[in-house]
């Protein structure tokens, strides 16, 4: 059988970085990547000290020459993919409102929690087909979504405009991947992996540990056969968007 490999975005630090210590602990091997390369070794050699599967390797997610020659260089070190998570992701613009909007700014985060995704899967697509039960992971939001009553679509007012919809459109992407590929049996789904603890304070605030959201992510890459696809989840249970 061959190595279960899998590819984690924006996974230097916070849930990213917890994603692929979890994935390794469950005997993957594990490509953490970033934009910082002096990041992404850092990361990757903490990880390896533990004994862990874990190789770093820059990437620049809203880059198409970056995205594609990551591509080439895990195709030609291991042949295949077995589980992409898009975490790359930031923006979250709590202090904008949706009517006083830089719009350059709104791109930006389009670029970066949307069109990066998209970019991603469809690079890795050909790796991802060359082994049965492959999966993507969209690490989306609440922020994103109608039914969450703390950060959703209309409970912060005009606030986390770009964010949001970059989320909610994260959240139709994944829709539309997992109607398409559903004949590969490839498993397309998005977690949102809660308010997690990934700044300072944020404990206080009533977010919950980082290793919870993480886990919540890892839950969706390691689905089996037939599990869901299409869906929205949070930590193993459907939840609406």
């Amino acid at each position: 059988m061959k190595k279960q490999i899998a590819l984690v975005t924006g996974a230097n630090r916070g849930i990213g970085f917890e994603v692929v210590k979890q994935l390794a602990q469950a005997n993957y091997q594990v490509i953490l990547t970033g934009r910082d390369s002096e990041k992404v070794n850092k990361a990757a050699s903490e990880l390896a000290r533990q004994g862990l599967a874990v190789e770093g390797i820059a990437m620049e997610v809203t880059d198409d020459s970056s995205v594609k020659e990551v591509a080439e260089k895990v195709l030609g070190k291991y042949g295949h993919i077995n589980v992409i998570i898009n975490n790359a992701g930031g923006n979250f613009d709590y202090d904008k409102s949706v009517s006083q909007m830089d719009l350059n700014f709104a791109s930006e985060t389009l670029e970066l929690n949307l069109l990066s995704a998209w970019r991603v899967s469809m690079t890795f697509l050909p790796l991802l087909r060359k082994v049965p039960g492959s999966r993507i992971v969209n690490v989306a939001s609440g922020a994103g979504s109608h039914t969450d009553t703390n950060f959703g679509l209309t409970a912060m007012g005009g606030a986390v405009s770009a964010y949001g919809v970059s989320k909610c459109a994260l959240n139709a992407l994944t829709c539309k991947f997992a109607t398409d590929l559903k004949k590969d049996g490839i498993l397309v789904n998005s977690v949102c992996p809660g308010f997690t603890a990934t700044y300072p304070g944020a404990e206080a605030q009533g977010a919950r540990p980082v290793k919870d959201g993480a886990a919540s992510v890892v839950w969706a890459a390691t689905l089996p056969a037939d599990g869901p696809t299409g869906g929205f989840f949070r930590d193993g249970k459907a939840i609406g968007w």
